[in-house]
């Protein structure tokens, strides 16, 4: 088994393996050309949907060609799918406890799906952003054909790059694995669908608890509520434990808070609507760069991504617009972390002894 090599060196953690930057180049490539696309159509607010869109090509990572083109297209038809029930969401002009409803149902759905189709990134993280934020800007007819065709565009774009990728690793089969290796299949669903149920109360916990503190964005508290749940069903590991989610946790509040600082020099200026779209269109580069590297430090790149075309579609104050997000990662946080050590199910807490693999993490 050919181990995976740094590609550069970098401190430890940082090093980038083989494939990383073809798939950095990929991913941005997806987003560039349908986001200057708008631009020059005098429609730089719906760049929200192109980049929901270019989050299909995340996936694949580190597979085979074949094995890209599938798990793209899957990806992309979860990513489709919550643009499709956000925009219904939006042009019904549901109200708030509404949306909390539907995404807490719409992660339970989307976690049993990805889990079935080991989709990396892990999770059902992606889908569950997309159909929060896209049900709290304007319905768009055109928005629904934009993320379409960025997903078909980001498919196509993963068939480049080689056949056949080196450093694989085996990993387990599909599903939450038990802690065994002849595990019985119904007990590797009911981990599933405990883990499953993880996310509806993650997520019913952190949106309620933002609409009761007048939050105006509880989406963001919803999918900061996913966050937590990644590292429990890790394949590298199973069920890591409090330590591993407090991690990756602690990773979300210091990357949010880095971004919180980079949006702030993007929004504060009242740049033009232009320069602020081509900074979305810049960031998601370095964004899928370092995100199975550092996490961390991949957010201080993600988290201005998502504010400004969140504010090129639904323009607002900056500063308020800071504020909640700070409280909606804490909120979320919490209500992630409370529902990863407290709901347990048959999934033992011993490790599975597999090697590593990189994986792209939301």
């Amino acid at each position: 088994m050919h181990a995976v090599r740094p590609s550069a060196r970098l401190p430890a953690g940082l090093g980038f393996a083989e494939g990383d930057w073809l798939h950095a180049c990929r991913v941005a490539v997806g987003l560039l050309v349908p986001g200057l696309a708008l631009l020059f159509a005098g429609r730089p607010e719906l760049i929200i949907f192109a980049a929901f869109g270019s989050f299909a090509g995340m996936y694949g990572r580190a597979e085979s060609r074949g094995l890209r083109l599938r798990h793209q297209a899957q990806g992309g038809a979860i990513l489709l799918t919550g643009v499709a029930v956000g925009t219904l969401l939006s042009a019904c002009h549901a109200r708030p406890w509404v949306l909390v409803v539907t995404e807490a149902g719409f992660a339970f759905a989307g976690a049993l799906v990805t889990n079935r189709l080991d989709l990396v990134p892990r999770g059902p993280f992606f889908g569950i952003f997309a159909l929060g934020a896209i049900a709290l800007v304007p319905a768009d007819g055109a928005g629904l054909s934009i993320c379409a065709g960025t997903v078909l565009f980001c498919v196509l774009i993963g068939l480049t790059g080689p056949k056949r990728v080196l450093g694989r690793s085996a990993i387990s089969p599909p599903g939450v694995t038990c802690g065994q290796e002849d595990c019985e299949r119904g007990r590797r669903r009911s981990c599933a669908v405990v883990h499953a149920a993880r996310y509806v109360a993650a997520i019913s916990a952190a949106g309620f608890c933002g609409l009761l503190l007048g939050v105006e964005h509880a989406n963001w508290a919803m999918a900061s509520a996913a966050v937590p749940l990644a590292a429990v069903d890790a394949r590298n590991r199973l069920h890591p434990g409090v330590r591993s989610v407090l991690h990756r946790s602690a990773h979300r509040v210091l990357g949010t808070f880095a971004g919180l600082g980079v949006t702030a020099l993007l929004l504060l200026p009242d740049f033009s609507e232009t320069l602020l779209a081509l900074s979305v269109i810049a960031l998601l580069f370095p964004t899928e760069l370092f995100m199975s590297r550092h996490y961390g430090l991949a957010l201080g790149f993600f988290t201005p991504l998502i504010m400004v075309m969140t504010e090129l579609a639904t323009p607002a104050e900056p500063v308020p617009l800071l504020t909640d997000r700070v409280l909606d990662t804490l909120i979320g946080l919490v209500a992630g972390i409370a529902a990863a050590v407290l709901v347990r199910g048959p999934c033992r807490d011993r490790p599975v002894n597999v090697e590593f693999r990189p994986t792209a993490r939301p």
